[in-house]
């Protein structure tokens, strides 16, 4: 503190010097000298010089050798920095090409220049998912939340920053910095000449703890392919104690002491397993087999699996010869692209929005060229080898009546079908979560940051997103509060492991839950950490048909987990005396912080604000227990229906007139529904429907029409005309008697043929 307070004093005192640039060094570390954490002394300076007044006086450099990779840049940059030297990580290029470990042609030069590159594109993608465009608008803007870090810590060196769970603060911070200097400096014969493994990225045996890692990896995979409870039991006794080790916010919680029933009377596990879906992992990222071998499980337990943003093969909407079903229920719709058609959204028991994503937020999915065969590009009415990416604020979703737009789109285009929209844990998911609610969301999704399987770079992976505990513990006391949790159901993923995982999910707010990067182990993968260069030697998430021959995963191993899951959440009800699973949800009052954290990084952690129950009356709801109130009959795609009867049943051409105005919303939709459940993406024959309107057209006039319907428009029309359009017709043109001169005027609104 004093040192801060010594570096605070001197900037203060060079600025009224007329210095205008101040360079923050921790070159002369020596062996007396402990260098103070970079972040700290930029953040801390920053905030100091905000409250003198002076801040806009200089810039700040910082020449640092803890600065190395994209997101060490992003939070310098985004507490004050303006400039960065990484002194160290120029040298260490340097000694090793000195070394020999690169190709002889590389000079020291282009290598560092190299390295400056990536850091640059690196910083580009972190900002632009921000909505950023310009390094300027991103420095000092502090877009991130701080976990474990103490109050009145943040509030001084990080003002304005949230931290909503407490945690260390400077005192514990000097102790690290004490601790890595003595371990660096010590007598050689107390540790040899070998840096800390690490282990961030990926598993080391003596490094940075995983866990899920070769001992939990094993076990699961014998007791799935033995079906052996008893083997499944060992590897959940493992994860529910190593989470005590403090490797996630549920490791300090535990269950209150209930009253004991026998597992007779808890609910069948048939029952719960209706509320288990695996994650959104899309065709492309993971290989066609593991894709199928998903859904395939999924639909003989009654639960959901999820086809990821990127098309389905129209194959597998159809039952195989043996029963067995590759659809999967819950469709992912990245706006109107990638394979979404109507054919696609009529194929659906759930449509999902994937607005974010919890290990990628504001980034969404993505997949490397080289992993878009001809296959996938099919699949997903793409180009082979062109990379992939859906940035989830989808052009056309600006504000939260957009999406509600697109909800009522999606509403239309089937239904019969629920809409979920995907939300990324992070600090105000439970506002736009109420938002979701209004807009008539039947379902949300709330993801954390662990996990995040199948094609991002792997900065992409970490440090991005927060842990699913803080996410829905916020989104169900928003709902709560505001009495809008009863009509939407609550999903949550975040690297769900075991029963104990799936109970305390539901007690913080959850009625369902997904799981993404277990199933995938259940399936064989050993978490190589590779998904994104195409070379995963168990055929989970490659596209090379050499190593997909190597994939042995069977629909039966995933159904033995799911139901060791449920098996073991009803062994936890039993204890707490919970008879219905849908009783757990929400009773937040059963939970309770374990007695002791025995870690001396851990003593300040406060988790009140995730065990807070939202004070209301008993008839508010805290779970989901009504339908959401989409009002498709008063739809004039009902009477349009009914009139082209004919047309659908027995492709008999019809003509149909009728006058238009802004309230009639999505029209053509559910008509383009009735069609595509009959007649696929092929639809009826050219203008079998041939609809005239006249007036003034509401929003998305036509989205996801379908081939054969052809609507003429003589007015004006709204935004999103032909969104997703999937073979039919849209002809606009002015009123005969409009003074407009057509040529300097526009009669349709924006985004006009989104995804068609």
């Amino acid at each position: 503190e004093k040192a801060l307070e010594e570096l605070f004093a001197k900037a203060d005192e060079s600025i009224k010097e007329g210095y205008s640039i101040l360079i923050l060094s921790d070159r002369q570390m020596s062996a007396k000298n402990i260098a103070m954490p970079s972040l700290l002394a930029c953040a801390g300076l920053h905030h100091h010089l905000i409250r003198q007044g002076t801040r806009t006086r200089v810039s700040l450099v910082l020449e640092t050798a803890e600065a190395r990779e994209m997101h060490h840049f992003a939070v310098l940059i985004g507490y004050g920095a303006n400039a960065v030297n990484p002194y160290l990580a120029f040298e260490t290029i340097e000694d090793q090409i000195n070394k020999g470990l690169y190709p002889s042609d590389l000079t020291i030069k282009d290598a560092q220049k190299n390295f400056i590159k990536s850091c640059r594109k690196g910083l580009f993608k972190i900002i632009s998912k921000m909505g950023i465009s310009t390094i300027q608008s991103y420095c000092g803007a502090q877009i991130f939340e701080a976990v474990g870090l103490a109050s009145e810590f943040v509030d001084k060196y990080f003002t304005a920053t949230p931290s909503r769970i407490g945690g260390i603060g400077l005192l514990t911070v000097a102790q690290e910095m004490h601790k890595r200097h003595n371990f660096a400096y010590a007598p050689q014969a107390d540790h040899d000449d070998l840096l800390d493994e690490g282990g961030d990225y990926h598993w080391r045996k003596e490094g940075e703890f995983h866990q899920l890692n070769p001992q939990t990896i094993a076990l699961l995979q014998h007791s799935v392919r033995s079906g052996d409870f008893n083997i499944f039991k060992r590897y959940a006794k493992l994860v529910n104690e190593q989470t005590v080790k403090l490797a996630n916010i549920r490791g300090l919680l535990k269950f209150k002491k209930g009253k004991a029933i026998s597992i007779d009377q808890v609910e069948p596990a048939s029952d719960i397993l209706k509320r288990f879906a695996t994650g959104a992992m899309s065709y492309g990222s993971i290989s066609k087999e593991a894709h199928e071998t998903l859904a395939i499980a999924m639909n003989r337990l009654g639960g959901f699996s999820n086809t990821g943003e990127g098309g389905e093969d129209p194959d597998r909407f159809k039952k195989d010869a043996n029963g067995d079903w590759r659809r999967s229920r819950i469709k992912q719709v990245a706006q109107g692209r990638f394979g979404v058609t109507i054919e696609y959204l009529v194929n659906a028991d759930q449509l999902q929005i994937k607005m974010a994503q919890g290990a990628k937020p504001g980034e969404g999915g993505q997949l490397p060229g080289h992993k878009v065969s001809k296959e996938i590009a099919k699949t997903r009415h793409t180009t082979p080898g062109v990379g992939l990416i859906s940035p989830p604020p989808h052009h056309d979703i600006y504000s939260i009546e957009d999406l509600a737009q697109l909800i009522h789109d999606l509403k239309n285009s089937n239904p019969q079908a629920d809409v979920s929209v995907k939300l990324v844990s992070e600090v105000g998911v439970g506002t736009v979560a109420a938002g979701v609610s209004k807009g008539k969301a039947d379902h949300v999704l709330i993801s954390g940051y662990e996990g995040g399987t199948g094609a991002s770079p792997q900065t992409s992976i970490k440090h991005a997103g927060l842990p699913m505990e803080l996410g829905i513990a916020e989104t169900q006391q928003v709902l709560v509060m505001n009495d809008l949790r009863g009509r939407i159901r609550v999903q949550t993923d975040g690297q769900l492991k075991t029963g104990r995982d799936v109970v305390i999910a539901a007690m913080l707010g959850a009625d369902e839950f997904g799981f993404s990067t277990t199933a995938l182990v259940t399936m064989g993968c050993i978490l190589l950490r590779k998904c994104h260069l195409n070379t995963c030697s168990v055929g989970v998430a490659t596209q090379d048909p050499e190593l997909r021959k190597k994939f042995d995963g069977k629909p039966e191993y995933v159904v033995n987990f799911f139901t060791f899951i449920a098996q073991e959440v009803r062994e936890i009800m039993a204890e707490l005396g919970f008879k219905k699973f849908e009783d757990l949800v929400g009773r937040v009052d059963f939970l309770d912080t374990v007695d002791t954290i025995d870690h001396w990084k851990a003593k300040g952690i406060d988790l009140t604000n995730i065990l807070h129950k939202a004070d209301v009356p008993p008839e508010v709801a805290i779970r989901h227990v009504s339908r959401q109130d989409h009002a498709l009959e008063k739809a004039l795609d009902n009477s349009l229906i009914a009139q082209c009867k004919d047309a659908i049943e027995k492709q008999k051409a019809v003509r149909v007139e009728s006058k238009i105005v802004n309230v009639n919303r999505t029209v053509g939709t559910m008509l383009s529904s009735a069609v595509a459940r009959k007649y696929g993406l092929a639809g009826l024959p050219k203008d079998t429907i041939q609809i005239k309107f006249q007036g003034s057209a509401g929003q998305s006039f036509g989205a996801f029409l379908a081939h054969g319907i052809s609507l003429t428009l003589e007015g004006e029309a709204n935004d999103y005309v032909g969104k997703g359009l999937s073979g039919g017709r849209i002809v606009i043109y002015p009123h005969p008697k409009s003074k407009l001169i057509a040529e300097d005027n526009i009669i349709v609104g924006n985004v006009v043929l989104y995804g068609a």
